[in-house]
């Protein structure tokens, strides 16, 4: 990594660091971790509990060093029984979902900071600089580099010939999964103030969805990027930048035809794919994305409370405020638990029936980004670049 790349993330990571100190004891959120932590408030005490389920360590491993104070949210991928996972330094690295068996490492000089995504036989990753890299997903081989104008800072998403690379300008690029080649962009407005990070991009038969910092979803054609629909997540009002901040910076989650988006805003819709039309609103959301289940979608508001809303109706079935101010991340759903972690390392295991406690484990490493779970396994990666992964017994 250069002189030049390393005086940068000091001083992205030292900004960070000054706008939260600057916030002192006003009731601000924190535009670069996306948590809405309010430093007026102190984060609930973890009370005790006693363990409903019983969750197993399977395994744990380092890919390098994470992205600590830059506020990017990195999480692992799991495709086809392997876990791909990115450091800021310390590249690529993949892994056998359920042995943790060292599969591959692609060494980069370059600040990782987007992805991986995975499909297609590809792991896609972007970097700080505006780099987008293809890999051979079976052996970690370099397949070609390519370059978009801005920061990557969310999964490519991979599918239908093509790689999707939401860049932190609200730049969507499309590029030739065989060489890399760009075949079509689309851009939205940019509001002056938002969470850092961008939408990640959720590919469905032949439209793609992207959440927008202006608080819209748009649904935009594979084959050149044109726009089929846009609809509000959220409405940026209030009267300043801070209170207009909508940003749907989590993963759109697709249902059959039924799309589930949420923002910062606190705001959660159900939309139905095909003609973008709003089915129903909840006025509960947060920045980094929503679990999903056979009858919930779980949610974590900017203050850290965790939330449990009607997959159908929108109506609320519960909430947990044990997390409230403890930088939440965002859910993701296990078996019959929704799971999250905290600023303390500490994953959580939530009853999706109503919110309760049902077990905890600890990493000793903040967690930022959402958890992935597949095949019954869920894997999870701190901020100081460790992954481990759990099942439920």
């Amino acid at each position: 990594m250069t002189q030049d790349t390393r005086r940068r993330l000091r001083l992205i990571a030292a900004t960070a660091l000054a706008v939260a100190l600057l916030s002192g004891c006003t009731t601000i959120k924190n535009v670069f971790d996306g948590r809405g932590k309010d430093h007026s408030k102190d984060p609930a005490k973890l009370v005790q509990i006693t363990p409903s389920v019983t969750v197993n360590k399977l395994w744990n491993a380092s890919i390098g060093k994470g992205e600590e104070k830059l506020g990017v949210a990195q999480r692992p991928t799991i495709a086809d029984g392997h876990v791909y996972a990115a450091a800021v330094e310390g590249g690529v690295s993949a892994f056998d979902l359920h042995t943790g068996q060292s599969l591959w490492r692609y060494a980069s000089e370059l600040p990782l900071t987007g992805g991986p995504g995975a499909g297609d036989g590809l792991v896609v990753v972007g970097s700080l600089e505006g780099d987008v890299i293809a890999l051979d997903a079976a052996t970690g081989t370099e397949k070609w580099k390519s370059k978009v104008a801005n920061e990557v800072l969310v999964a490519p998403a991979v599918g239908g010939g093509m790689v999707f690379v939401h860049s932190n300008d609200g730049r969507v690029t499309a590029l030739d999964a065989g060489s890399g080649e760009r075949r079509w962009f689309y851009s939205a407005d940019v509001p002056a103030l938002t969470v850092r990070g961008s939408g990640a991009i959720t590919i469905g038969p032949g439209i793609i969805f992207v959440g927008n910092d202006n608080g819209t979803l748009t649904a935009l054609s594979m084959t050149d990027g044109n726009v089929v629909w846009t609809t509000p997540v959220a409405q940026p009002d209030g009267r300043s930048e801070l209170e207009r901040m909508a940003d749907v910076d989590g993963p759109v989650v697709l249902d059959n035809t039924m799309l589930y988006a949420t923002s910062y805003k606190n705001h959660t819709v159900a939309i139905d794919g095909p003609s973008g039309q709003l089915m129903w609103d909840r006025e509960n959301g947060g920045p980094r994305g929503l679990g999903l289940s056979n009858s919930a979608v779980v949610v974590t508001d900017p203050t850290g409370k965790v939330w449990g809303i009607d997959k159908n109706t929108g109506g609320s079935l519960w909430q947990q405020a044990g997390l409230a101010y403890r930088n939440t991340s965002a859910p993701a759903v296990q078996g019959d638990y929704a799971v999250v972690g905290d600023m303390e390392g500490v994953l959580h295991w939530l009853r999706l029936n109503d919110g309760a406690f049902a077990a905890r484990s600890s990493l000793g490493g903040a967690i930022s980004g959402q958890p992935a779970v597949a095949d019954g396994i869920l894997v999870v990666q701190t901020i100081e670049g460790q992954l481990a992964a759990f099942a439920l017994q």
